[in-house]
């Protein structure tokens, strides 16, 4: 309590007292502040007003319920899939923190996990650190494989990523299916020499609710590194080889055909749909 009183002081967030209780909480719907109060309030009325009931609680009945909750809340599912999908390096930072966490205690599993995260970030920029030489004239002006000078298909849209995706920044991807009324989703990936785990979990995100919602979604120009991370996570074989594209005129013309197939699609079933009430 008292830290988490300094903490703002020297521009720290403040921070659960017990994860436990905090993962109970959420699984029990808690998603605002409101919840973390109130979930305080009442322990503290516990503690205050009902300790003397409290106490008459069996202790095997207490401990199944912890029990219960370091099972839910220890996300066994996601290390699971990890461990079967994600890159060695960050599946040895995974059980390095899971053992830290079972010997010491959660705050040094997480210092240590994040130092480990750092230096294996900074390992991959190394390995992927190319060197280009600079020209006179302006590159966007020069580059026939600007976006801008390519005829994009109808309901098509096309987003290109700049950089590695890693944890730090797999979130900002996900406003890449805010459109609704498109059939196609282009993600150009030339300039992302590296992905981790957290990165190829927010593309299968985005995957996902392309399927869900009937959007084609064709990759252009995935490095190699982003491509093995893909394959080994599954999401390769889900998107299909055809619509993983070397080239953005490749991509476009793969998104052409599927509009394309789309429209002959909604002109069958519609052309069904006369039929059948001229029959009626």
């Amino acid at each position: 309590g008292l830290a988490n009183i300094a903490s703002p002081l020297f521009g720290g967030i403040p921070a659960t007292g017990a994860i436990a209780r905090t993962a109970a909480n959420v699984r029990n719907g808690g998603r605002t502040p409101v919840a973390g109060m109130v979930h305080s309030v009442v322990v503290l009325i516990i503690l205050v007003v009902l300790m003397p009931f409290a106490s008459m609680i069996p202790m095997p009945t207490i401990a199944a319920i912890l029990f219960m909750v370091a099972y839910n809340m220890c996300g066994w599912k996601t290390i699971r899939n990890i461990i079967k999908t994600a890159p060695k390096s960050d599946i040895f930072v995974l059980l390095v923190t899971i053992v830290l966490t079972i010997v010491f205690d959660l705050v040094v599993a997480i210092g240590v996990g994040m130092v480990l995260a750092a230096i294996l970030f900074m390992k991959r920029m190394a390995d992927v650190t190319e060197a280009h030489a600079w020209t006179d004239v302006d590159d966007e002006e020069t580059d026939v494989d600007n976006i801008l000078r390519k005829k994009i298909p109808e309901r098509t849209r096309v987003y290109e990523i700049n950089g590695p995706m890693f944890f730090a920044a797999s979130e900002r991807y996900k406003y890449m299916l805010d459109d609704n009324d498109i059939d196609v989703l282009i993600i150009r990936m030339r300039n992302v020499p590296a992905i981790d785990s957290a990165g190829v979990e927010a593309l299968s995100q985005i995957v996902k609710r392309c399927d869900r919602e009937g959007v084609t979604t064709v990759f252009s120009h995935v490095n190699e590194q982003p491509l093995h991370a893909m394959t080994k996570a599954g999401l390769y074989e889900r998107v299909g080889s055809e619509n993983f594209c070397s080239h953005i005129d490749t991509a476009l013309a793969r998104a052409e055909e599927a509009v394309c197939r789309e429209a002959v699609r909604i002109v069958r079933e519609q052309t069904l749909d006369l039929r059948a009430l001229y029959t009626g």
